[in-house]
């Protein structure tokens, strides 16, 4: 099963294929967010999650319950369990090297 996880404001749209945390779909799609650590830990990826359900591949990631309340989500954790809209300012369509 797969989902569509839209990047906003940039207005991606991509594929999530199972298995797949948020942050490898969209690089596999052409889309840099921001990360550092890859397993939840810096917090250099947080977004928010603005529509959707997810689940996450390490028991606790770095987010308190406040940050949770609020949205925030890591994408190099975060799996979709549904179509996923996402908020992260600092995305960007690789660039061709």
């Amino acid at each position: 099963m797969s989902f569509i996880l839209r990047i906003e404001p940039l207005g991606a749209t991509v594929p999530i294929l199972e298995g797949e945390s948020v942050l490898e779909a969209a690089q596999r799609s052409g889309v840099t967010l921001a990360r550092s650590c890859r397993n939840g830990s810096c917090r250099a990826c947080l977004c928010h999650l603005q529509g959707g359900e997810l689940a996450y591949r390490v028991e606790w990631p770095s987010l308190s319950p406040d940050d949770k309340d609020e949205g925030a989500m890591l994408p190099c954790v975060a799996l979709a369990h549904s179509d996923l809209l996402i908020h992260a300012p600092k995305a960007r369509y690789t660039d061709p090297a």
